[in-house]
Order: structure tokens, then C-alpha cells, then sequence
């Protein structure tokens, strides 16, 4: 079938993410400190690199325990803590030449969808127009462009979309643990997107 739509589970592949990553990295850290815990970055990174790759359902949460020794009553305080300093974060990098691309996809009259972004913040970010507000598309005639394997690639390619990994992030390590989570492309920036996108269309 005809490719119409290409659906964008926004951070990790529109919204870079590193400053969200690192304002809650910061909060995890002071908030382990406030426990007497000595965080420091080379631990958060790898408590993180942890919870990927044990594909945590809440990986803030894996991370935590991690940090915090597993202690529950230490780690549900850290966590109250952290949403305490972090509920009202609202941060988004644009991912440099993604809004191009979009407006390149439109031009050739594709659909854009996206999910996992509030829409203001996608019209903040100048590039809110471009999505369409409602897509009455088959999953078939999708392609869907994610970072994580096991709550975003798997779940579209079981609905039978097309689907492509954007390594990036805290997920750029993550790798499929089976064929129901293996993307059919993989890619680290834009042109290698652009370059999958066209084909995914080409088929």
C-alpha cells in the first residue's frame, strides 16, 4: 500500500531532548543528595545506560533505584523530589534541519503526525503548522519515526506500520531484543532519515 503519513514520536527525533535529559539528570542527582547519596555523572550515565538496556518500563524510576540501592522508602522520597523539581519543565530543542525535512515530506503531499508533545509546544517551536490535527490514514500506509524500541517500534510495527529508529539520546544504545522490535531502518541524524523516509517510499 501507499505510504501517506509519516508519523514523529517527537522527543528524541523533532526535539533533541538534551536539555530535558539533563534538567532531570541535575534533579535526579540533587535529589539523591539531599538523601546523603553522592551522585555524580558518570554514575547518573550509567544508572541510565542500566535502565535502557533492561528496558524499564520508567526508566527515571530504574535510574533512582539504581542510585539509591533499591531502598524503597529512599527511593519513592528521591522520586517526589524530582517531580517536585521537574513537573513543570517545559524544554524544546528543535533538532537541527528536522523542521526542513518536514517541510519537504508535506511538499511531496505527505501527511504528519505526531504524539508524545503537547501541540503548543510544536507551534513554539515554529513547526506546529505543519501536522495535521487529525490523520483518518490506515496504519499500513504509515511510517513511524521513534527512539525507543520497546514502547514505540514495536507497538507501530505490531499495528502493521512501517517504522524507522532514531538513535538518540538516553535510547541510542537500545537494540532490538527480537524481530517484534526490530525498526525496518535505522538511523542516527537527518539526511540518514531523509534517506530511509525516501526508501520506505520507494517500496
Amino acid at each position: 500500500m501507499t505510504i501517506k503519513a509519516v508519523l514523529f514520536d517527537i522527543g528524541g527525533a523533532v526535539d533533541l531532548e538534551f536539555a530535558r535529559e539533563m534538567a532531570l539528570d541535575g534533579a535526579v542527582a540533587s535529589a539523591c543528595g539531599m538523601e546523603s547519596l553522592r551522585v555524580d555523572q558518570a554514575m547518573i550515565e550509567d544508572a541510565s545506560d542500566l535502565a535502557v538496556a533492561a528496558f524499564a518500563p520508567d526508566v527515571q524510576r530504574h535510574m533512582i533505584g539504581t542510585l539509591c540501592g533499591g531502598e524503597p522508602a529512599t527511593v519513592a522520597r528521591v522520586l517526589r523530589r524530582v517531580e517536585a523539581m521537574t513537573g513543570n519543565l517545559d524544554v524544546f530543542q528543535l533538532r537541527p534541519g528536522i523542521d526542513g525535512l518536514l517541510q519537504r515530506l508535506v511538499a511531496r503531499g505527505l501527511l504528519l503526525g505526531a504524539s508524545g508533545c503537547p501541540s503548543e509546544r510544536l507551534v513554539r517551536a515554529g513547526i506546529g503548522h505543519l501536522f495535521a490535527a487529525r490523520l483518518d490514514v490506515p496504519p499500513s500506509s504509515c511510517i513511524f519515526v521513534a527512539d525507543r524500541l520497546d514502547k514505540d517500534i514495536a507497538p507501530a510495527k505490531a499495528a502493521g506500520m512501517a517504522t524507522i529508529q532514531f538513535r538518540s539520546g538516553r535510547y541510542r544504545r537500545q537494540r532490538p531484543r527480537s524481530e517484534a522490535e526490530t525498526p525496518d531502518a535505522v538511523v542516527t541524524d537527518v539526511s540518514e532519515l531523509e534517506a530511509a523516509i525516501d526508501a520506505l517510499l520507494a517500496r
